[in-house]
């Protein structure tokens, strides 16, 4: 590593010297320290017993057989029609919350009750991985999600049900503070990949507007339940309060000033955040803390800010929440198994982590490492553990011994997983199923809900998240993970991933950087480790290392302004210091 450090230093005082357009400076500085995440450093090296998956086909499978209505078994087609045309005049679709739910399908509340959380949530797995979900066998599956956009709650922003009042009558919607910000974060994503579907760039608009409104109106205090965006009045209920909805806020106002450039927007963002970064205690309630994180990182690195997001980062992984105690990132191995990684409550019967929560983390704190790559070794040590547990879910992958309903896992057609690993099984019937035990809330919702709504449809669908991320190399524990995949609105990059080595001992890593020449520049190490290099391409990794890597085309010419790093006036390095 140390006579790639010393070519590249000589590489790029050559590439300086040789163009005229060239402007800066450029001498040896030292490799990014790396910033520890506490709870990150409790997780094993090297989980047990150790398995990636194929998440990315896992992915498209999902999304070949849910989204097909001639899918015929027990518990299938999970897709029908709802043409009750609720908020836009047009029909739309419903995908089933857990297989088997009772309160679903269109003989059900005429096939109304379906949420976002499954219909916005797959379409986004699915457009990860690369699918078409706007013209997929004649059908635009991204534009039926219009309905979601309640106009006719006066809300007018998208919600996790077309109709809140049949949803509660179903059992399925209550006045919780996230249910309703979630479905705008996960549709701003879907909506960064088809920005010329009709109807979009204006419900964008509205709910940005919708958000920047409620930000003024909280006026920095975020201690509620749950926010009325028809009157803009917070309330609070049973539930405690979600400060963590100013993440959300955050993101989905940070989104809309790189979409349209409005400064009200930035101010909003900035507004949002703040409130979180101001808060003492942790509020981690659901999903959205993660991505507080990662809008801190980007508006520092985009926006010259200066936030200290120390602690929004550490209350995601800890299990410190005051408000839902014990809600962050599980730190154990149960009976022989290692479930580090998984988000969800970390005292729940020993401890309960849900695979959609463990996905969706996942979205926001990998691209944050393009922003700031002192926290390069920590994620990836976390997504490794995560990826090696998240396989535990499903019902092919985890031993029937482990499950509480093996015998019905034929069903799932290997593309639904449980929706959570326990400790100890809250169930009566299963409580003498050894840790971990794979189970699912499904029979909670609704007293008709049969075993198998244990199974998870709408938590599945979120698995494109983790299969857009994760790819493998030609070491089985050195993960690729794609730091551009799940950021959006970003401005132009080049191909951006971060490897983590988890072992004892050095390893060299090979991977693929396409038949272009490129040159490979580390942002941990601020050197580039190759000057032409194309398809195949082997670094070395010292152990328990990160490494955070930019495919620049070979050409590029190369500058420092303002602290960052240029090719060819695209950022490749945000954090360049002299």
């Amino acid at each position: 590593m140390r006579m790639f450090r010393i070519f590249s230093i000589f590489t790029l005082i050559a590439l300086f010297l040789s163009s005229c357009n060239t402007t800066g400076q450029f001498e040896e500085i030292n490799p990014v320290a790396q910033v520890s995440v506490p709870r990150v450093e409790q997780m094993p090296d090297l989980p047990v017993p150790f398995k990636i998956i194929d998440f990315n086909q896992l992915a498209k499978d999902y999304d070949a057989l849910v989204y097909d209505a001639n899918q015929t078994g027990k518990y299938w087609p999970l897709i029908w029609k709802d043409n009750s045309r609720k908020n836009f005049d047009q029909e739309t679709y419903g995908i089933y919350t857990a297989m088997g739910d009772a309160r679903q399908g269109i003989e059900n509340y005429d096939g109304i009750f379906h949420e976002s959380l499954a219909g916005i949530g797959s379409v986004l797995g699915a457009s990860l991985v690369g699918i078409d979900k706007s013209n997929q066998n004649g059908e635009n599956y991204a534009g039926m999600l219009k309905n979601y956009f309640n106009s006719e709650t006066k809300w007018n922003i998208m919600m996790n049900n077309t109709c809140p009042e049949v949803a509660q009558l179903g059992g399925g919607y209550a006045r919780d503070w996230w249910y309703d910000v979630y479905p705008n974060v996960m549709f701003y994503a879907v909506a960064d990949f088809y920005p010329e579907e009709k109807d979009f760039e204006t419900i964008l608009r509205s709910v940005a507007n919708q958000f920047y409104l409620a930000d003024s109106s909280l006026n920095g205090n975020y201690a509620w339940s749950f926010f009325d965006y028809s009157t803009m009045q917070p309330t609070k209920n049973w539930i405690c309060t979600q400060q963590d909805a100013a993440a959300g806020h955050a993101f989905v106002l940070y989104s809309a000033y790189q979409k349209f450039g409005d400064p009200k927007y930035l101010k909003g963002a900035k507004s949002a955040l703040e409130s979180l970064l101001n808060q003492n205690e942790n509020y981690f309630y659901e999903i959205l803390m993660p991505f507080g994180a990662y809008i801190a990182a980007r508006m520092n690195a985009e926006q010259g800010t200066d936030y200290d997001f120390t602690n929004i980062l550490n209350w995601t992984f800890d299990g410190t929440s005051v408000c839902r105690e014990g809600w962050g990132v599980l730190v154990d191995k149960w009976n022989g198994y290692d479930v580090s990684g998984i988000v969800g409550s970390t005292v729940d019967h020993g401890g309960f982590g849900f695979l959609m929560n463990t996905c969706d983390a996942m979205w926001p704190l990998v691209p944050m490492v393009r922003y700031d790559q002192r926290y390069a070794k920590s994620i990836g040590k976390w997504m490794l553990n995560a990826a090696n547990a998240s396989r535990l879910f499903y019902p092919y992958e985890i031993p029937d011994e482990h499950q509480t309903i093996p015998e019905e896992k034929v069903f799932t057609k290997g593309v639904i997983a449980y929706e959570g690993l326990i400790k100890k099984a809250h169930y009566p019937q299963y409580e003498n199923i050894g840790p971990p035990v794979a189970i699912g809330d499904g029979m909670h919702w609704n007293e008709k809900n049969p075993k198998a709504s244990q199974f998870s449809v709408y938590g599945s669908g979120h698995v494109g998240i983790a299969g857009a991320i994760i790819s493998g190399t030609n070491i089985e524990n050195i993960l690729q993970l794609d730091l551009l995949a799940t950021d959006f609105y970003k401005a132009k990059a080049f191909p951006s991933y971060l490897f983590y080595n988890p072992n004892p001992g050095a390893r060299k890593v090979t991977i693929s950087v396409g038949p272009d020449k490129v040159k490979v520049y580390d942002a941990i190490q601020r050197a580039f480790i190759s000057n032409g290099s194309s398809d195949d391409f082997t670094f070395n990794m010292e152990k328990e290392n990160a490494a955070v890597l930019v495919f620049v085309p070979e050409k590029a010419k190369i500058e420092v302004r303002d602290g960052k790093l240029y090719a060819d006036d695209v950022v490749i390095d945000y954090r360049y210091e002299l």
